[in-house]
């Protein structure tokens, strides 16, 4: 005989659609309806286990509806996110994955995070990270991710654009304009021109391009990640990274 978890269900969409098909809840008196309250309670209270395994199964269509959705986004949005003239290119250029980070300079969990991505950096040889400035904490966010554009306007290699961005993210206080042209003096740049290149089009452009793609990707903050097909916001660490990795190189989270 069926057990009761199975056969309860049954029973209660025998006695709400009947044999030949639905009924209006009009069609059921007050007494009826009071029976089948009774039976839904008196389930559920025996067998609480179900709205659990409800709710899993809710969050699991949820989370495929919310990994469709950002797949689109990045497909649409592909050529804009993976190959801008208007951001750093950083590791492997030619690399079977692309690791994309949204960042502030005012953004505490960005300075967490930017040790996992220079240790992704040295140890995936086959990474290709790109760096978009994302600056959406203020106006010394602002200013800081100005600088930051015509520092990569200078350096086309990338590789003075890292050391000043290690300097700068990895600073004490507050970034903005000051302290990121004291950074790109560091780092061995010519500020003069860094204070020129500022108020061109092309660092306008680069941070409106950039706030345009985190609009049509649904960010809202930072850190926040394109890897592959997937959108990563918030700071999961290095071995989640490694993880979204793993599934946009080979499907799995250790290839």
């Amino acid at each position: 005989m069926p057990s009761l978890r199975l056969l309860a269900p049954a029973l209660f969409a025998f006695a709400i659609f009947g044999a030949t098909g639905p009924a209006s809840a009009d069609s059921f008196s007050d007494a009826q309806r009071t029976d089948i309250e009774a039976i839904i309670k008196n389930y559920l209270v025996s067998h609480p286990e179900v709205l659990e395994e409800a709710m899993t199964e809710l969050g699991k269509r949820q989370a495929d509806a919310e990994a469709k959705k950002h797949e689109a986004s990045v497909a649409e949005n592909s050529d804009a996110i993976f190959n801008s003239s208007r951001q750093v290119v950083l590791g492997n250029k030619e690399g079977d994955v692309t690791f994309v980070e949204f960042f502030d300079y005012n953004c505490g969990y960005c300075k967490r995070a930017m040790s996992d991505m220079l240790d992704l950096l040295k140890s995936d040889s086959k990474l290709k990270v790109v760096l978009k400035e994302f600056p959406v904490l203020g106006q010394g966010s602002v200013e800081a991710a100005q600088v930051a554009v015509a520092v990569r306007m200078q350096d086309p290699s990338g590789k003075k654009y890292l050391d000043f961005h290690q300097k700068l993210l990895g600073g004490r206080g507050p970034a903005d304009k000051a302290r990121a042209l004291q950074a790109a003096k560091d780092a061995g740049l010519d500020v003069a021109k860094i204070e020129k290149d500022i108020a061109s089009p092309e660092v306008r452009a680069t941070i409106e391009e950039n706030f345009k793609l985190a609009e049509a990707m649904g960010m809202n903050g930072t850190p926040s990640y394109v890897i592959g097909k997937q959108i990563v916001v918030g700071a999961v660490g290095l071995d989640g990274l490694r993880e979204k990795i793993g599934v946009a190189r080979c499907g799995k989270a250790t290839c």
